[in-house]
């Protein structure tokens, strides 16, 4: 019998799966204020100069909404080899920025008053370990439970080296580290994990009976349009779309967009959509479209705590969504990142101006803190083109 060939994947998988984010209050970078002017010829610019920078993406795209105005800005190519362009409609790998659709869910199952932001993993999933009873809806969605992440388990990330494609039970990816006890106390203080928005699935499943997938479908897409936005469980991707790379210095780009399989990480990450589409939700989320003035209030208690990779400007944490304090005002928003892929959607607080940032590979502070620190710079202009005045 052959032995089988899976893609390899060339970066570490710790430093491409794993989330890790310090705990506290990410700073803008130090030479923000003095970046260049946020005029359209300069955007262009930056955002080109992003795409030819060592490591940079082959492509990346920018859409500003201001109203019913849109502007695409656009650099490099939706796959190399080729002069096509990237498009607002290209589907693509959002990354962790699926954590704020999972949030969506959760949020309006506590308007509905099928959740409660109190309710506690022993009393909706009892099953899973006893010593992580304690932590509430509320500690998952702001990342202050301390539940340990999966996605970091040794025997997690053996499998996914031996088989990038490996299909996973997305239901039981807990198990990795169900005998693990929590990092630190509830509440106590913040920590990034991709197992957070896992069990935040599973409590929205157990208080409906309904799968997570259908929860998205009726209480996110079908409310906001979203017509190109699925979470799918294996590895291909629909066409078109935007192709994702490894881009290491001095090797040319690899093409890993169908390297990996999505079961593996579901609602911490897997969701497929479009820039066109992650506009539309971002307006609707952060405008609160999906939720309650009540529950937008308390979704906007802030702690320390910073997305993963940090967004621009200054960072908090609210619950499933970030607060982006830049030179020039404050946006709401996510952002993301997975190998192929870094990801920015935020909008003003009434949803009526957005941006969303796409760039076709993955940059972080761990694989890349310079590249980051430039994007986060370049992140930042947008903003102020965003804010301002017309």
């Amino acid at each position: 019998m052959p032995v089988a060939r899976f893609p390899q994947i060339r970066l570490p998988l710790v430093a491409l799966l794993t989330a890790a984010c310090a705990a506290g209050l990410v700073q803008a970078p130090a030479h923000a204020a003095q970046a260049p002017a946020d005029d359209e010829r300069a955007l262009r610019r930056q955002l080109q100069e992003l795409t030819t920078a060592p490591g940079g993406p082959p492509g990346a795209i920018a859409v500003l909404e201001r109203g019913s105005r849109t502007e695409v800005y656009r650099a490099g190519v939706a796959k190399t080899g080729t002069g096509r362009p990237i498009k607002a409609t290209d589907h693509m790998r959002i990354a962790s920025t699926a954590k704020a659709y999972s949030g969506a869910v959760a949020l309006r199952l506590v308007d509905r008053g099928e959740l409660r932001l109190n309710d506690t993993i022993g009393k909706v999933l009892p099953r899973l370990p006893r010593a992580w009873h304690r932590v509430t809806l509320r500690q998952l969605l702001n990342h202050t439970s301390g539940l340990p992440d999966f996605s970091a388990n040794p025997e997690f990330l053996a499998l996914v080296t031996k088989n990038p494609r490996h299909h996973f039970d997305s239901r039981r990816l807990l198990d990795f580290v169900a005998d693990e006890p929590l990092l630190f106390r509830p509440g106590a203080r913040y920590a990034y994990s991709n197992s957070d928005n896992i069990a935040v699935a599973l409590m929205a499943e157990a208080a409906t009976d309904c799968r997570y997938e259908d929860l998205l479908a009726q209480l996110v897409y079908h409310p906001l349009r979203l017509r190109d936005t699925s979470l799918p469980q294996g590895y291909r991707m629909p066409e078109p779309y935007m192709h994702g790379y490894d881009v290491t210095p001095s090797d040319p780009p690899e093409d890993v967009s169908e390297v990996l399989s999505a079961s593996g990480v579901w609602a911490s990450g897997g969701i497929i959509s479009t820039p066109k589409d992650m506009t539309a939700f971002i307006r609707g989320y952060a405008g609160g479209k999906l939720i309650s003035d009540r529950t937008r209030r308390q979704q906007r208690k802030w702690v320390n705590g910073a997305s993963e990779p940090a967004g621009p400007g200054k960072n908090k944490a609210g619950l499933a969504i970030f607060r982006y304090t830049t030179r020039c005002g404050v946006v709401y928003g996510h952002t993301g990142n997975f190998p192929g892929y870094t990801q920015l959607i935020a909008a003003t607080p009434d949803g009526k101006r957005s941006l969303t940032v796409s760039l076709t590979t993955q940059i972080n502070k761990t694989n890349k803190p310079e590249l980051l620190e430039r994007l986060r710079t370049v992140e930042e202009n947008f903003v102020c083109a965003l804010l301002r005045k017309k």
